[in-house]
């Protein structure tokens, strides 16, 4: 028997079994990442859809514009959480009918010209602007998942195991023209 042969063969394989490991693992910090992500989206989903409704109902806006702003709150809201498309056309709507209330600066600065208006623009820009940080973490997270469930070890060894292929999550999120310089 060639002992240096089977050593080589040996640590090779210790290699090889090493490197499927650590592909294993990235492969589920990157599957925690998106579920974390995944939860943190929806939270800022459920914010941004509070404030819209709240300024809706605060009576700072004409009635055509609160009743906008209200339905599309209301639809997003409601929205089924395990239908990734209906509830990004939900949340783009909502983004819509946000830009369409929002989408002047002068209306805007007219509305923060009270404590209250100031206040309820100030938590709206901020909940926008973290519903859009949100679904890039998100999305890259899933992009690099699925980067990696596309080598052709991970298939072969079935590395990712019965876990689901990891979707995007797609809606305009788009910050208001109104609330952008804010």
């Amino acid at each position: 028997m060639n002992w240096p042969l089977l050593t080589i063969l040996v640590v090779l394989a210790m290699l090889f079994t090493l490197y499927l490991n650590m592909t294993a693992s990235r492969l589920d910090r990157l599957h925690r990442r998106i579920d974390t992500a995944t939860l943190a989206l929806d939270a800022q989903l459920v914010r941004r859809s509070a404030m819209a409704a709240e300024i809706a109902g605060a009576g700072l806006l004409d009635p055509v514009s609160s009743a906008l702003l209200a339905d599309a709150a209301h639809a997003a809201r409601t929205a089924p959480e395990d239908d990734s498309r209906a509830r990004g056309l939900a949340e783009s709507d909502l983004t819509g009918a946000l830009g369409a209330v929002f989408g002047d600066p002068d209306d805007v600065e007219v509305l923060g010209e009270t404590a209250a208006g100031r206040a309820y623009v100030e938590e709206l820009t901020a909940a926008a602007r973290r519903v859009e940080l949100s679904r890039r973490f998100l999305n890259d997270g899933v992009r690099a998942c699925r980067a990696v469930r596309g080598q052709w070890l991970v298939r072969l060894f079935h590395l990712a195991g019965r876990t689901p292929w990891p979707d995007t999550f797609e809606m305009d999120d788009t910050l208001p023209g109104g609330l952008s310089g804010r």
